[in-house]
């Protein structure tokens, strides 16, 4: 067996191993590490967080701000991480995780097993520490695989269980990548931190085609979710509230610094909102954290779509306003050059005026000598000079009007030319408007299949496109069948998506809590894959869609209720796209009325 390595070395700092200067941990960090080893009993609360602090209970932390910007570019690194090709339908194989320079002691195993359509993943840790050793930011880790093109692409937390141990399931569509694990400010990143405290590592036994490829992929600098100048006030840790109640917390302050109230209005005040209502459910004397945890990781998916519809209208009002600047640069270019060809063209003509003066001169005063040869001549012919002088008092008043007629003549040249600048930044005004008519027609756009999509299945809209909604109901009970209601309503979506060719497909698979969770998955699968077949009948291209199953694990409301299991359960169809680039709001549709908009506040 060869092996497949993702290149990921700091070739200037050192030949092995991560950031040497991440090696070193704070004396102060190092006191609020989580001693998770010394937990035996006790509730999923107590599993999340105990800090050793001795007798006391809660814990003030001051969230200090970092010189780092999170929009800004992440570095690109090179390092090494070896990556399998595990094959479709080769079976079950398994590969060790180890701990990096950031955490040498961590170790861990994964039960790679290929199945129909994804690759099952079933990864147990251990002798993981505290993530908040790497900074106050950091409130948990996060499962990473790595495709050999460099795509980073996230897998689910990792949280920290009793005696420092955590298992996790999951699936991935990648057939050859590497895996690493980073710890991370909340669940929902979309790009991995440079604090990887462990990445795979290959055993004897491992099965699969393997091959060495150097592949690049940007990471988050340490520090970088917390901009420069941007303080936070302390945030009081009590051990009896969940993980997730404060990883909700980040996601906030975090896109609040990213301007997500600004920008990204209705998401933000969505997510706000949200983390009200966790205050208050956190706030009671007996919390229930189950509908606590719901709730929080429904508030940083919410500021995470915040923050990236921000990161997206920031880089659009960049780039309108170097448009903008480009376009009165090239009209007043125009303008300068027009009135320097003028400018040219009167001094060539003053000075062959000049040449025309002086060849009159000379004649002049070769008409005086002429003249004073011949004055006895014209003492007798007074009459006619008299005469003459008549004809040139004539012609000094025609040179009169001459003059002034040149005068109006440069008056006009001046107009024409202020004219003419004016018409040069007319036109750059209309480039500007041809702009913001394109930004207009693409949020038009947006909003018209934001209306027919409702017209036929409940449709909102996120950060990542127009996700529509399909109930279980559609679904036979407890199978991945699709009613003929169903089938109707996909006709008519695959309709509407194949008059614009550039839309994209995500197909994703959901259920509730109820039954085991290898059966949950199975089913989610199962019914992504079997709307994206139906759609694919439709004529709608396989190269544009994806399909993915998530099981229990991305819940929208409580399983406690019927209601909120009915919620879960369902297939969502993510629309995207560059040609719908403008976030517009969610349309609520009234069954037997016209569908109307509601912006969320």
């Amino acid at each position: 067996m060869q092996t497949n390595t993702l290149s990921v070395h700091n070739r200037a700092v050192f030949a092995f191993g991560w950031f040497d200067t991440y090696g070193h941990k704070s004396p102060y960090l190092s006191e609020l590490v989580c001693d998770l080893g010394q937990l035996s009993a006790g509730g999923p609360e107590k599993r999340r967080l105990i800090l050793k602090i001795g007798k006391l209970s809660l814990l003030v932390v001051s969230l200090l701000a970092f010189g780092v910007s999170v929009h800004a570019q992440g570095n690109v690194v090179s390092r090494s991480t070896p990556a399998v090709n595990y094959r479709h339908h080769s079976g079950s194989t398994k590969i060790d995780f180890k701990g990096t320079t950031l955490m040498p002691t961590a170790h861990g195993e994964a039960k790679v097993n290929t199945t129909r359509g994804a690759m099952k993943i079933e990864v147990e840790f251990g002798n993981l520490q505290s993530p908040k050793s790497f900074g106050n930011e950091y409130l948990t880790y996060v499962l990473w695989a790595i495709s050999p093109e460099g795509r980073a692409i996230n897998l689910g937390e990792v949280l920290v269980g009793g005696n420092d141990r955590s298992k996790l399931s999951v699936t991935t569509q990648l057939q050859a990548f590497a895996m690493i694990v980073t710890a991370e400010p909340y669940y929902a990143v979309r790009r991995p931190s440079d604090v990887v405290v462990m990445e795979n590592d290959i055993r004897p036994d491992t099965e699969g085609k393997a091959e060495h490829v150097d592949a690049k992929y940007e990471l988050t600098g340490r520090g970088g979710y917390i901009p420069t100048g941007y303080s936070f006030d302390p945030v009081l840790i009590s051990v009896r509230l969940p993980l997730e109640f404060y990883e909700a917390r980040n996601a906030v302050r975090i896109a609040e610094s990213e301007g997500a109230n600004h920008y990204a209005t209705a998401s933000y005040a969505n997510a706000i909102r949200q983390l009200t209502e966790a205050n208050v459910m956190a706030s009671r004397r007996n919390v229930d954290t189950k509908p606590l945890i719901a709730l929080s990781r429904e508030v940083v998916q919410t500021a995470e779509d915040s923050r990236e519809i921000a990161m997206k209208a920031r880089e659009t009002e960049s780039g309108d306003a170097k448009n903008r600047d480009a376009a009165w640069r090239e009209a007043d270019a125009k303008a300068q050059s027009s009135i320097d060809a003028k400018a040219r063209r009167r001094a060539e003509d003053a000075e062959a005026a000049a040449n025309a003066g002086q060849a009159n001169a000379e004649a002049g005063q070769a008409n005086a000598e002429a003249d004073k040869q011949e004055a006895d001549r014209k003492r007798k012919e007074a009459e006619r000079n008299a005469a003459d002088a008549q004809t040139g008092k004539q012609n000094a008043e025609a040179d009169a009007d001459r003059n002034r007629a040149a005068a109006m003549t440069a008056q006009q040249q001046k107009e024409a030319a202020e004219a003419e600048s004016e018409r040069n930044k007319a036109a750059a005004a209309s480039s500007d408007e041809q702009l913001q008519k394109a930004l207009r027609e693409r949020e038009e756009l947006r909003a018209r299949l934001l209306l027919q999509f409702n017209a036929i299945l409940m449709t909102r809209d996120t950060a990542r496109g127009l996700v529509v909604n399909m109930s279980d109901v559609l679904f036979d009970t407890g199978k991945y069948t699709l009613r003929p209601a169903a089938r109707e309503k996909l006709a008519k979506i695959s309709g509407i998506i194949l008059a614009y060719p550039s839309l994209n497909l995500a197909i994703e698979g959901n259920t509730d809590s109820v039954g085991g969770d290898d059966y949950n998955q199975d089913l989610s699968e199962k019914r992504a894959g079997a709307v994206r077949d139906y759609l694919a009948e439709q004529k709608i291209p396989m190269t544009s869609m994806t399909s993915k199953g998530f099981g229990k694990t991305q819940p929208v409301a409580t399983n406690d209720t019927a209601d909120g299991r009915q919620a879960n359960r369902r297939v969502e169809l993510v629309v995207s796209g560059e040609v719908i680039g403008t976030t517009i709001g969610v349309v609520a549709v009234v069954p037997g009325s016209q569908p109307q908009q509601e912006i969320h506040p």
